[in-house]
């Protein structure tokens, strides 16, 4: 009897362990869940913020300009490229044209219930070592109309973006977020209760004409911050992107100055931790999210202590619950590859192809990763950041189930496009690429 699988989310990762899946209906059924109205996550652009038309947080984070800041070539999934007519570097609206034609490719949309929202997830033991997941979920127009379905095992799929809370607002949204990555993380930052000015986080972050004349403190130069700070670059008077990383050795358009991280807020300045203080009209917000998932019951036991969750085998499978897998918690990845990776590795130990380790085998697994992190001089809250750690972790993933490799050309194009961005951040998205085989490319 094929095993039921519900598949939380239906943008990125979740279309892809929807695709996997349904090419195995022997094996495996499956029913896919999305807020939205339709496929694509937080690809879908909208200009609002706050709530929706149901009183939901919008869930997009994506900005009116964004261009993707990987080429193309590296973002496919296996198999299934972009279309070679496109730059390199994309829009928005291409990554939504993309997952939209690889639903439609694969037939998946017959398996995802859009506009519903699920509103528990609970663990039922059953005989033996065998568990039951109740799936509970409804109707976003009709949130009181509760259906709740029986599946053998849960993906969590659930990718990023939904609104920022902010003041009085915090506790009744705080509890309508879906997303891994929809709890936007606000620091503590003395002095912000008397701040004067505007106080926005990156995920509401849409258009630069806001910022005309402006002067901005963009908090955050990951690869986001970065962006955005050009971005708002372009429209405001001048930007300081402040941040504690080494000193960004690259080209910077005039107006963007970089400082220290931020040491205070006064009514109408910021205080850098060099002590220099500076006039200030907008505090913008790149410092990332929580990782957060409210729809799971307390018998699912996930933790989540300082950006960590546990407790999870390869950032991926629930050691306590081996039929919950996490698609896409680690971050600093190229993401469509790795999802891939880690759908077909859970669903190789779903179908028995690969039996996991015994439990305390996973947990000295993951401890051992955990505490090399800390060896190294990492912070706790680094638990899921691979960055150059990625290609080994998605090697490990495919050997250790025995299915196909990423090719090489990945990683070797991956690595070189980040070497040319640090040397200049405002016009490594003006070269293109092409793939010539499994392990080389070429710079056009």
């Amino acid at each position: 009897m094929a095993k039921r699988v519900a598949v939380i989310g239906a943008g990125a990762a979740g279309l892809c362990a929807a695709r996997h899946l349904s090419a195995s209906p022997d094996l495996f059924s499956v029913v896919c869940f999305d807020m939205s109205s339709t496929v694509g996550g937080t690809w879908n652009y909208t200009d609002l913020t706050g709530k929706d038309e149901h009183d939901l947080p919008v869930q997009s984070s994506m900005y009116k300009n964004l261009r993707t800041n990987l080429p193309k070539e590296v973002m496919a999934f296996p198999n299934f490229p972009f279309q070679t007519s496109k730059p390199s570097y994309i829009v928005h609206q291409d990554v939504l044209e993309y997952l939209e034609s690889y639903a439609a490719h694969y037939n998946l949309y017959k398996y995802i219930k859009l506009n519903t929202m699920v509103t528990n997830v609970h663990s039922r033991p059953c005989e033996g070592e065998r568990e039951l997941w109740d799936v509970s979920y409804c109707p976003v127009s009709a949130q009181d109309k509760i259906l709740t379905q029986e599946f053998d095992a849960v993906m969590v799929c659930n990718g990023c973006g939904c609104l920022g809370p902010s003041g009085k607002d915090v506790g009744v949204l705080i509890k309508l977020f879906r997303s891994h990555y929809a709890l936007p993380l606000y620091p503590t930052i003395p002095g912000m209760e008397e701040f004067k000015g505007q106080v926005v986080h990156s995920h509401d972050y849409r258009i630069p004409e806001i910022f005309r004349g402006k002067r901005v403190v963009c908090l955050g130069a990951a690869a986001s911050g970065q962006d955005i700070a050009i971005d708002v670059s372009s429209e405001a008077k001048l930007v300081y992107l402040s941040h504690n990383k080494a000193r960004l050795e690259t080209y910077l358009p005039e107006n963007v100055k970089q400082k220290l991280g931020i040491q205070a807020l006064g009514p109408h300045s910021v205080i850098f931790l060099n002590g220099e203080e500076a006039e200030i009209d907008i505090l913008l917000l790149c410092t990332g999210y929580h990782y957060h998932f409210p729809f799971l019951s307390e018998d699912c036991q996930v933790q989540i202590s300082d950006e960590r969750l546990t407790p999870l085998y390869k950032h991926l499978i629930h050691i306590d619950h081996p039929t919950m897998a996490f698609i896409g918690i680690p971050k600093t990845i190229c993401p469509f590859p790795q999802f891939d990776v880690q759908v077909r590795f859970f669903l190789s130990g779903l179908s028995g192809r690969f039996r996991l380790p015994s439990k305390p085998d996973m947990l000295s697994d993951t401890e051992r990763d955990f505490q090399r992190r800390l060896s190294e001089g990492l912070p706790p809250r680094y638990a899921h950041v691979l960055g150059p750690r990625q290609w080994e972790y998605n090697d490990e993933l495919a050997q250790l189930a025995d299915i196909e490799l990423i090719p090489r050309v990945v990683q070797k194009l991956y690595d070189y496009v980040h070497e040319t961005r640090v040397k200049d951040i405002v016009h490594y998205k003006n070269r293109n690429y092409k793939l010539v085989n499994s392990e080389d490319f070429q710079a056009l």
